[in-house]
């Protein structure tokens, strides 16, 4: 059935298929704006085009014919290809956008990279291949209140601020504020984070599926719902960890191999930001040799240098000098 339909629009749409040979490649069956029904009678003179395998041909608007409808995808094609957007690639992994009206692409286009918004245009092909939905989303009931609600509900600083958010998570653009983005904003200062304008990325995450789960979590392994809520309000892009392929893994090497207590997490959350393979598993291997035990963030957060440095003084006979740094690692350890 897909290769017919292709053929069927090789034939339909003769210029383009001539002008842009890749469009065989594409899948037409994930395309609302083309659909091809079998032909389930014995009669086809009412049918757009006669057929033994398709009846019906129906675009967007039943009044659209063929000849606009190719007209439209090749001036859409040429249009985003100025841009350097690649819109075959585009279409392919979102389909609503070879029925969306070139005019309102355009709208998007010009507010988004035209004062005061201004992306460069390298920003915006950036945006739209992470959120293609952002030129199909409508622009006045849609994007316009999400950059609003970034800036006035959020607290956004600036228009550069604005820019640095999207450019970190373009996602926020394809999120309701009624549905999304303003439930998240008050989970979160429900649990004490009052500056969410400095973690924008988090507002396009489900309150249900990814945040929840994440506190639930802690407060499976002993910690109270109040102590789990305040890891997070210190350290809020814990929320953005995996619980299988993060969480699970540092906890069992702190606690089996490394024999801590659980607890020391509470007060270093910056734990789960260190990677195990090629910080935490050396750090710790590296004391354990020399029969040192540090703090957790003496271990990880120092640099290389000043880790073995600070280890070498630490199982040096000769204690440090009062003014130096080292003094107060020294005493940690004693405590």
């Amino acid at each position: 059935m897909q290769q017919e339909a292709l053929s069927f629009f090789s034939s339909s749409f003769p210029s383009l298929h001539r002008s842009f040979p890749t469009l065989s490649r594409l899948r037409f069956h994930h395309f609302p704006a083309l659909s091809f029904k079998p032909n389930t009678s014995s009669s086809s003179s009412s049918s757009l085009f006669k057929s033994p395998d398709f009846t019906n041909f129906t675009s967007t608007t039943t009044t659209t014919t063929t000849e606009t409808l190719e007209s439209s995808i090749h001036e859409k094609l040429i249009y985003l290809d100025s841009l350097g957007i690649d819109f075959l690639t585009l279409i392919n992994r979102h389909p609503p956008l070879l029925s969306t009206a070139l005019s309102a692409v355009k709208s998007v286009v010009d507010y988004m990279t035209t004062p005061p918004i201004n992306f460069t245009l390298q920003d915006f092909r950036r945006l739209v291949s992470m959120c293609p939905e952002l030129l199909t989303s409508p622009l006045n009931s849609h994007t316009i209140p999400v950059i609003t609600f970034l800036l006035r509900e959020v607290g956004v600083d600036s228009i550069f601020d604005l820019r640095q958010a999207l450019r970190r998570r373009p996602r926020l653009l394809a999120c309701s504020v009624d549905h999304q983005l303003r439930p998240t904003l008050y989970f979160l200062q429900r649990i004490g984070i009052l500056d969410p304008h400095k973690h924008t990325y988090l507002l396009s995450c489900s309150v249900e599926n990814k945040l929840v789960p994440r506190i639930d979590y802690f407060e499976k392994l002993g910690f109270s719902r109040r102590s789990a809520a305040a890891m997070f309000k210190r350290f809020p892009q814990l929320f953005n960890y995996s619980i299988a392929e993060n969480y699970e893994p540092k906890l069992n090497y702190l606690m089996v191999e490394m024999g801590r207590d659980v607890r020391e997490i509470l007060e270093f959350p910056q734990y789960f930001s260190f990677s195990l393979e090629n910080r935490i598993k050396p750090r710790h291997q590296a004391c354990a040799a020399k029969g040192v035990r540090f703090p957790l963030p003496v271990m990880l957060k120092t640099n290389e240098a000043g880790f073995r440095d600070t280890l070498e003084v630490c199982c040096d006979s000769s204690p440090p000098l009062k003014t130096s740094r080292l003094v107060t690692v020294q005493k940690s350890l004693d405590l």
